[in-house]
């Protein structure tokens, strides 16, 4: 690692799990207030509308045996309050405020603000608002998230600790817009009657509108198309959700952590994550479409939690002295 002294692995865990459980909860909160706008603009069935959500979450097993029927009130209530569900907005709120807790020497004291009063927010509610004061609920909790990344941005520090809460930000978004992608792509594609249609054009928008990306999609390509959408989403370098810019931007943190100059590696990491961006530097969105988009995004999904793992055994497994003599041997 840079610097005089190696960031210790504890803090490094801890820095790059709270700013992925930040994410996710942004994400789902995404999702599901997209998915409240949308039964409005287009009346579906409740299973038809509500499911993927479940599915994108990975968490499909469990919900069916805890809740059965995906409808909108059983859905928001496992993805939003339900403490036993890891990847619920309480949830992950609660594990971001903790991480946070463990490194408040590290991390400015407005972020630590900002966090625990988004759970301590949670926490207090009583329940599940009325379905009138979804949409506002999730909106807050989205506002409330890119606050945190505002905050994070403007007052620490952009040293080692900063760049492991963007690698943490980063993975986490790439892993997000790719499973819903993959899972509104293949539900959404649609008959011939319904090509160019407003039910059609709805229903892309909305997965447009998952990522926050529909204007900056529509100022660069115009109509909706679903090959434009995929390009859009997987190979664009500059829209921040996209796939490729998240990956090249952790690729940068990465080598920032260790000093490697880019296009070089080190660490096994460096080296993962070196061979995932040079794959989407040249690979083209007719390629991934003609060999199977969700085999690519599949494949994609299983080298993204190889770089994870990666991280693990690189900054956050090894003891902090004996990861910093390695550094310190490498560079000799």
């Amino acid at each position: 690692m840079t610097g005089d002294t190696a960031l210790l692995s504890r803090v490094a865990d801890s820095l790059y799990w709270m700013a992925r459980y930040m994410e996710r909860a942004e994400n789902v909160a995404r999702f599901i207030g997209v998915n409240l706008n949308l039964q409005f603009d287009l009346p579906l069935d409740p299973a038809g509308q509500w499911q993927p959500l479940i599915d994108t979450s990975g968490d499909t097993a469990i919900f069916l045996e805890r809740y059965g029927a995906a409808n909108q009130s059983n859905v928001i209530q496992f993805l939003t309050y339900d403490s036993d569900n890891l990847n619920s907005i309480f949830s992950c709120l609660r594990a971001a405020r903790e991480n946070a807790r463990s490194v408040r020497e590290t991390i400015s004291s407005e972020m630590w603000a900002q966090v625990n009063s988004m759970y301590l927010q949670m926490q207090a509610q009583p329940g599940m608002p009325e379905p009138e004061s979804l949409p506002e609920l999730f909106h807050s909790i989205r506002l409330g998230c890119h606050m945190f990344q505002g905050i994070t941005d403007a007052t620490m520090t952009h040293s080692e600790a900063w760049h492991f809460v963007r690698l943490g930000r980063k993975l986490e978004r790439a892993d997000k817009t790719s499973r819903i992608l993959d899972v509104k792509y293949f539900m959404l594609l649609p008959s011939l009657r319904d090509v160019g249609t407003p039910y059609d054009d709805i229903q892309w928008s909305a997965v447009l509108k998952s990522v926050s990306g529909f204007e900056m999609y529509r100022k660069k390509f115009g109509r909706i198309h679903p090959r434009d959408i995929v390009d859009f989403l997987v190979m664009d370098r500059e829209f921040p959700r996209s796939i490729h810019y998240s990956i090249r931007t952790a690729d940068e943190s990465i080598h920032a952590v260790t000093g490697t100059p880019m296009g070089a590696f080190t660490w096994p990491s460096e080296r993962l994550t070196g061979l995932l961006r040079a794959e989407l530097d040249f690979t083209s969105v007719d390629q991934i479409l003609r060999e199977g988009l969700h085999d690519y995004l599949d494949k994609l999904q299983v080298k993204m939690n190889a770089i994870d793992r990666g991280l693990s055994e690189d900054f956050f497994a090894a003891a902090p002295d004996d990861r910093a003599v390695a550094v310190q041997s490498q560079r000799s």
